[in-house]
């Protein structure tokens, strides 16, 4: 699977994976910062190595990580995130079994959280660097196939100008983007 391809979670055991705050950290972690060891991330995040162990273990079952043989000796294993599509959409409800739906709002309330978390980070780094942290909102009226438009072309701009990290160029940096619309008249 080419990692520009489009790809969703309708596996359940996969978006359930997804759905716990340690995992996402540890991937995020392997993301940004490159390979890590169970005790590595253990003191990262201040975990117990053996829980670490089994959560690196559930990220590789589903395809998120992988070991890196080569740099693995004896108990120290090594893992990298796993190259996947970067394109990686969550299921709609109506996607999922009824029973299967608790997990996909988990996520999604994880994701949330994170989000607020770079939120209330961005003033700071705007404040440090305002060539790297860039801001935006906006209100638009759009019909549904038009949102659709739009959602499309900015996956595309993502893929265009983002690069796998063993593809980046030296300069390049990690960056965390994030869209979302939601309904103005709502509320």
């Amino acid at each position: 699977m080419r990692d520009d391809e489009q790809t969703s979670f309708h596996d359940p055991e996969r978006l359930k994976a997804l759905a716990h705050p340690m995992r996402r950290r540890m991937l995020t972690h392997l993301g940004v910062h490159g390979a890590a060891t169970s005790t590595t991330l253990a003191e990262l995040l201040g975990a117990k190595t053996g829980t670490t162990s089994y959560h690196l273990r559930q990220l590789e079952k589903h395809g998120f990580i992988e070991e890196i043989p080569e740099r693995s000796t004896g108990r120290e294993r090594w893992w990298r995130r796993a190259r996947f599509p970067r394109d990686l959409r969550s299921p709609t409800p109506d996607q999922l079994a009824p029973d299967d739906r608790a997990v996909l709002e988990e996520f999604q309330r994880i994701g949330m959280e994170e989000d607020r978390a770079l939120l209330d980070r961005f003033p700071a780094a705007y404040r440090a660097d305002p060539g790297w942290a860039k801001g935006s909102r906006g209100l638009a009226r759009m019909t549904k196939a038009e949102l659709d438009e739009f959602y499309e072309a900015y996956i595309a701009l993502l893929l265009k100008y983002s690069h796998p990290q063993d593809e980046a160029p030296p300069d390049a940096r990690p960056l965390y983007i994030r869209l979302f619309t939601l309904p103005a008249d709502d509320n």
